[in-house]
């Protein structure tokens, strides 16, 4: 008799497993809580589906940090040459963009989705929406929350891929911590990742500049120095150089209860250059008509300088080129998980085997974000999506075939 397998969590990770093990002939369901599969995938695409990155391997592996070692052998298996390979049987052909990250050319995350769901019903998945996974029963059955009550589910296996704790309204609740520590999982906290953090802005910088791009700068935390662009909130700071940065801040915070990020306002001029061209008289002119004229620093930018910086440092033109070139910035706390683009913590990798096996639950594998580790952005967190679906796909079958 054909396994039959069930699959928890119909995003990028949990599609990939349902492919791998479609491709070994077994029997496959699909569950999912949402009305559709795929909600949070598509929100990735609306600004521009960034699938992987071609960058080198070995720089692509360090982005992973602690967790990198753990999740190479998948991440190899399904690299970045393998993921556009596999996007284009699906008929999306995909571009190295000059940042290094790969897109569709159309940029858009729906016709991949339609195209992949497509194929996989064609290979007889079957999928069943609606259906929140709450556990198992008494005879190890699985238990689902659905609009006509609660229904059981058998299965020879499972692979659950139920994402962490970012944009819960698409589905990533975090609601199966509980039930798997119960079953002896070792659950590590979910926080958020890529994610932005709250500044004590002045009532007049909130009014004037909440919403505004500071870009052409350089983030540091630390000997890591980020150069790109962040948006000044109405509460704190966001945005891809400040994501890059978000775990060394965010773990600064927890255990010293605030970050110092420290702001190169000018990259393209030295401290010299602008104590030099501080220093040349003014006149007449206001001191930000003066800022303006001699280091182009206006808007947010000078509404920065201004938020942090006190008169005596203003007056003297040394210590003002210092503070342009390292202004510090002091972040008191993150912004909550809902609002992350991801979240670390989850099922520890020690809990699971090379097959991505749960060892406290022979016969239930894990994948995705529900897994502990993280990434920044840039194609890093959809690819190890894929890769660690694709892993415990593949390890279900090499389980089964050892029965």
């Amino acid at each position: 008799m054909t396994a039959r397998i069930a699959v928890v969590g119909g995003g990028p990770a949990g599609l990939m497993a349902a492919e791998r093990l479609l491709a070994q002939g077994l029997e496959v369901d699909i569950f999912d809580a949402m009305p559709s599969l795929g909600r949070k995938f598509l929100m990735a695409g609306k600004s521009g589906l960034n699938l992987t990155h071609g960058e080198p391997l070995a720089a692509f592996l360090g982005r992973f940090g602690d967790a990198g070692e753990a999740l190479d052998p998948s991440l190899r298996s399904f690299d970045a040459p393998a993921v556009r390979a596999w996007a284009d049987e699906l008929g999306i052909e995909t571009f190295v963009g000059s940042s290094g990250r790969v897109f569709p050319v159309n940029f858009k995350a729906a016709p991949l989705l339609r195209a992949w769901l497509h194929r996989l019903r064609g290979a007889g998945a079957r999928i069943h929406v609606r259906h929140k996974w709450t556990g198992w029963s008494g005879d190890g059955g699985l238990c689902f929350e659905t609009p006509v009550g609660a229904v059981q589910h058998g299965s020879d296996a499972t692979v659950l891929a139920l994402g962490g704790g970012s944009w819960p309204r698409l589905g990533s609740d975090g609601a199966w911590m509980p039930v798997l520590a119960k079953a002896g999982a070792r659950i590590v906290a979910l926080k958020p990742s890529n994610c932005g953090f709250d500044v004590d802005w002045s009532d007049h910088f909130r009014a004037r500049f909440a919403g505004q791009p500071v870009k052409s700068v350089v983030l540091s935390f630390g000997s890591t120095h980020v150069e790109g662009e962040f948006v000044a909130t109405g509460s704190g700071i966001e945005g891809s150089a400040v994501y890059t940065l978000s775990a060394r801040l965010r773990d600064a915070i927890s255990s010293d209860g605030t970050a110092v990020l420290t702001l190169d306002l000018a990259p393209d001029r030295s401290a010299a250059r602008l104590e030099a061209e501080l220093a040349k008289p003014r006149g007449k002119k206001s001191m930000a008509t003066h800022l303006r004229r001699v280091t182009g620093l206006t808007g947010v930018k000078a509404g920065l300088l201004r938020e942090v910086t006190d008169a005596r440092t203003f007056a003297d033109p040394r210590m003002l080129a210092l503070q342009i070139k390292s202004l510090p910035l002091r972040l008191t706390a993150t912004r909550p998980i809902e609002e992350a683009i991801s979240s670390a913590g989850g099922v520890a990798l020690d809990a699971i085997d090379a097959n991505y096996m749960l060892t406290a639950r022979p016969g239930v594998f894990c994948a995705g974000e529900m897994l502990d580790w993280e990434a920044p952005t840039g194609g890093y967190l959809l690819s190890a999506c894929f890769a660690t679906g694709r892993a415990a796909g593949d390890g279900v079958a090499r389980w089964l075939a050892q029965d």
